[in-house]
């Protein structure tokens, strides 16, 4: 039986949103043996893009059904080094087609059309995420599009419980000036893997919540990093990002592990509260999330300054947010500083997968030169794209 024809247009939000909501809600996001995770964009399909430089969304019909979505963005980031090679890269996300329209070439559509547009507006690279045991999308990006694996970062995750984490006397954490952390960026990982050119715009950002370090309290005199000069032996510092401001997310279908110790955390922290064993929020509900990014550490004690960091991020979540119930972060998949961020094993994802494709010839060289670099050096994950 043959198939009407798929027509892929700009969004329209007077005609589409109401559309696109119901396919997002239809739509689950996460490998089928872990969990389902479904998105409430809050009213605006595009808010995950919203914050980007340049973005576009297309939608794909077939007899007068909405069928398909995908989201894109551009921006100029760093792709190797020295920070002089800066590089125009068009993020896929958000593809989406209806469970019974799937395998009849939508997805694939859709991603062409957006790389049409990337291609008009000069990209170098695109580049897309998916978990590394989505066979679907595997198949589809490197099989069939050509893309190339690139990277393998680790989503880190940790749940925000009443219990608040003590911050240790010995450590000093202060919140910089915008000025202060665009210029800790531009000095300490301007060199660093897709680092965004305009970071000055996301930390400026309604959504950015602030930059925070931490140190030795007393090891400096003086503000810390003034004149350029003024840094302690050991430091560290982190950004956050408010990501529940644009969307909710919700819990679908989990493990039934992770149910079990739900069930048991909450009747063993209500009659044995002693044992002081933390909860697992519920996740049945839309909830938020803070994104901690553009994470960075200096000096041997180092380690112990980003587990003080985020737990202080922790802190403040379960003070000043009402429905945030997770940290997130993600960061190399070989990057020692992973070992030093508290995180739910039963919640991460110890290996997200990154793939890229170069919409240049001459590019298609110094793509295959950057697949061959060591995973260990920092990647910036920017917010925008969570």
């Amino acid at each position: 039986m043959g198939y009407g024809e798929v027509i892929t247009r700009s969004y329209d939000r007077q005609i589409d949103r109401a559309r696109v909501e119901d396919l997002e809600r239809r739509c689950e996001v996460g490998p089928a043996e872990r969990v389902f995770l479904f998105t409430d964009t809050l009213g605006d399909p595009i808010c995950r893009i919203r914050n980007s430089p340049m973005y576009k969304m297309l939608v794909a019909e077939l007899d007068r059904e909405l069928v398909g979505v995908i989201q894109g963005s551009i921006k100029q980031v760093t792709v190797q080094k020295p920070h002089e090679d800066l590089a125009k890269v068009g993020y896929v996300l958000g593809l989406r087609v209806a469970p019974l329209h799937r395998r009849k070439g939508i997805g694939s559509s859709l991603v062409c059309k957006l790389e049409e547009w990337f291609t008009a507006n000069d990209v170098d690279y695109a580049y897309m995420a998916t978990e590394k045991d989505n066979e679907a999308s595997v198949k589809l990006f490197v099989n069939k599009l050509g893309y190339v694996n690139f990277r393998t970062p680790a989503i880190l995750v940790h749940p925000v419980n009443n219990r608040m984490f003590h911050t240790p006397s010995n450590v000093q954490i202060r919140k910089l000036k915008i000025e202060e952390a665009e210029n800790l960026y531009y000095k300490f990982m301007a060199s660093t893997e897709f680092f965004p050119y305009d970071i000055g715009n996301i930390l400026r950002n309604k959504l950015s919540l602030g930059t925070w370090v931490a140190y030795p309290r007393g090891e400096i005199v003086g503000e810390f990093g003034s004149n350029g000069q003024i840094f302690p032996k050991s430091w560290a510092m982190v950004s956050v990002w408010n990501s529940g401001e644009l969307f909710k997310l919700r819990l679908g279908k989990a493990p039934l592990s992770c149910l079990l110790y739900t069930k048991s955390s909450k009747l063993i922290d209500k009659f044995l509260p002693c044992f002081k064993l933390p909860a697992i929020p519920d996740f049945y509900h839309p909830f938020g999330f803070y994104f901690m990014y553009g994470m960075h550490r200096e000096g041997p004690l180092s380690g112990k300054m980003v587990r003080t960091l985020c737990q202080f991020v922790h802190n403040m979540a379960g003070t000043k947010s009402k429905d945030c119930k997770v940290i997130v972060t993600e960061v190399g998949g070989s990057d020692a500083l992973r070992l030093h961020i508290p995180h739910w094993k039963l919640l991460s994802c110890p290996e997200d997968l990154w793939c890229m494709k170069a919409l240049k010839n001459e590019k298609k060289k110094t793509l295959r030169e950057l697949t061959k670099i060591p995973p260990t050096i920092a990647l910036f994950v920017d917010p925008r794209e969570v």
